[in-house]
């Protein structure tokens, strides 16, 4: 049944792709604002162009990089922000800052949406400085669209795995994740620790802001098909080379989340400084504070019809 609605999804955003990619080249053609299009002297969203380079070491090597297109958004002034995301005051009440919150993400292209990965850049201000805060990411997988967001310190931070992304991964790993300030270029590094494979997985996002682009939808035309193609591509070539496929944790441990939730505050309590390991408690200034009291926010969206 799921492998029916699955190719049955497929054909459907193929012709409604294409159907929409001829309205937009027309568009394109004749007419010089297009309904789609932003103008390129917007300061509300910038542009970027660069690399995602995936690398499996182990049980067996597997790499592969495409060229990607990104937008940043600033969610306080952008009217075209794509939907289904978090606003800057969510954002914001979320990641407990103050100042402007900037979302990178693939925008839909021609009725389709891929985001493995988006983040939201949350940011304090001081005096008329931004200082990057906090950051939140939001994972979605593939091709069950399931969604789980959570916060990290940009600078370095250790999550426990919250989420099936890959039916090629257990949920044992964890994630170290950083991501710098996006200026005039971005960079965003994940690496899964697992414990008997050790550090096996390794991805990463370069990316160069451009200057402009007269046509947004133009500039992003087919770019989530894109890394559609290239999920299922080396999902394929990962089964050719014989890796072990698993099954999503819901059917074989429905509490995967909140085991997950529970690994995650026993990181937390080995990153801190000062704790004790029977009640891991953490000295923060004149005050000792139980770190259970301050885990780590999650939130997940559950699989559509007919995944869940």
């Amino acid at each position: 049944m799921e492998a029916l609605w699955l190719l049955c999804s497929i054909i459907t955003t193929f012709f409604t792709s294409l159907t929409l990619s001829v309205l937009l080249i027309l568009r394109t053609l004749f007419t010089r604002n297009s309904f789609y299009t932003i103008s390129s002297s917007s300061n509300a969203v910038f542009l970027y162009e660069g690399t995602v380079w995936h690398e499996r070491r182990r049980p067996v090597h597997h790499s592969f990089w495409y060229s990607v297109r990104y937008a940043l958004f600033d969610l306080d002034h952008t009217p075209h922000a794509p939907p289904d995301h978090l606003s800057a005051d969510d954002a914001r009440q979320v990641a407990k800052t103050i100042g402007p919150v900037f979302l990178l993400t693939i925008p839909p292209s021609v009725g389709y949406e891929q985001n493995p990965l988006s983040l939201y850049y949350c940011y304090d201000m001081d005096g008329s400085a931004r200082l990057l805060k906090k950051c939140i990411a939001e994972v979605t997988n593939t091709p069950w669209g399931e969604r789980v967001m959570f916060v990290f310190e940009p600078n370095s931070d250790l999550v426990a795995k919250p989420l099936h992304v890959s039916p090629f991964m257990d949920m044992l790993g964890n994630w170290s994740i950083k991501a710098n300030d996006p200026t005039d270029s971005l960079s965003v590094f994940i690496s899964v620790q697992h414990p008997e494979l050790g550090d096996y997985f390794v991805a990463s996002l370069k990316a160069k802001r451009l200057s402009s682009a007269s046509d947004h939808a133009m500039f992003f035309w087919l770019m989530p098909h894109k890394v559609a193609l290239w999920i299922y591509l080396h999902a394929l070539r990962l089964w050719w080379k014989n890796v072990h496929i698993i099954q999503h944790p819901r059917y074989t441990n429905p509490r995967y989340r909140e085991e997950a939730l529970i690994r995650d505050m026993k990181l937390k309590c080995n990153q801190a400084l000062e704790w004790d390991k029977d009640k891991c408690w953490q000295a923060d200034g004149h005050h000792t504070t139980k770190l259970a009291d301050r885990k780590r926010w999650f939130k997940w969206r559950d699989a559509k019809w007919p995944w869940h």
